[in-house]
């Protein structure tokens, strides 16, 4: 099987999921309209009455779930690895002359598939109640949430290559909820404490930060930002190659 080949299968075949559909890319759409569209007249969401200083409620909680969607996108394709483990689909693609390099690309490439595909749809949901953002606010939140997810897709293969097909599941259910948890996703981390510094150094906090730019707020993309990214980019690459590698002389 060639690269090219199989990343089209592996795509096509992510596409025709219905199941991973539902609960990759319709749950957070859900969860969209359900909160924004009951309070699609407010343009002083979380401000004062007198002073008008809030914000439109559509557009908060869309960049809100923003970071939820793309991580629950990314991280997914652990749990589809875990099954094709189960099934046997791995050993028999290592008979096959697709290389290494190519096997990891092509799932990096399909997780990447279905974060954009997450965030499109959002961006879509947010247009329909109303929200309006300049071209250049659309492309540079957008940007800056692409790279903050490199960590989490290389995570979700480690996962998938660690974890049986029982436990990869709940292990993504419960780590997205503790990255977003911690990120800042349902509430806003700020002030100063041990807490909030330790929250900086997770990659979900900047990853909801980019999203915060749709906001006109946020705090903005400094060097620590850049840092914390690098740092966990290489060390879940790191893990993803080493759990790869592992698997590799179990089967």
């Amino acid at each position: 099987m060639t690269s090219l080949t199989y990343t089209r299968f592996e795509l096509l075949r992510t596409v025709r999921n219905r199941q991973a559909f539902l609960f990759t890319l319709v749950f957070p759409i859900i969860m969209y309209f359900l909160l924004a569209a009951p309070n699609r007249n407010n343009h002083n969401f979380g401000g004062d009455a007198s002073t008008h200083t809030g914000l439109f409620a559509p557009q908060y909680y869309m960049v809100g779930l923003l970071s939820f969607g793309a991580m629950v996108a990314v991280l997914s394709g652990g749990a589809r690895i875990a099954a094709e483990r189960t099934v046997g689909w791995n050993r028999q693609l290592r008979l096959t002359p697709l290389s290494t390099r190519a096997y990891l690309r092509t799932k990096v490439l399909t997780g990447y598939l279905m974060a954009m595909l997450s965030i499109v749809l959002l961006f879509a949901a947010g247009t329909i109640l109303g929200v309006r953002l300049p071209f250049a606010s659309w492309v540079h939140m957008t940007a800056l949430i692409l790279v903050a997810l490199i960590p989490f897709a290389a995570l979700g293969i480690g996962a998938g290559h660690v974890l049986n097909d029982d436990a990869a599941g709940p292990a993504m259910g419960g780590g997205v909820s503790l990255f977003a948890f911690l990120g800042g996703t349902w509430f806003p981390i700020t002030g100063h404490g041990l807490f909030v510094d330790f929250c900086q150094l997770l990659p979900s906090y900047w990853l909801v930060q980019a999203g915060h730019v749709g906001l006109g707020a946020g705090n903005p993309w400094t060097g620590k930002a850049w840092a914390v990214i690098a740092v966990w980019s290489i060390a879940t690459a790191l893990f993803a190659a080493w759990a790869y590698r592992r698997d590799t002389r179990r089967a």
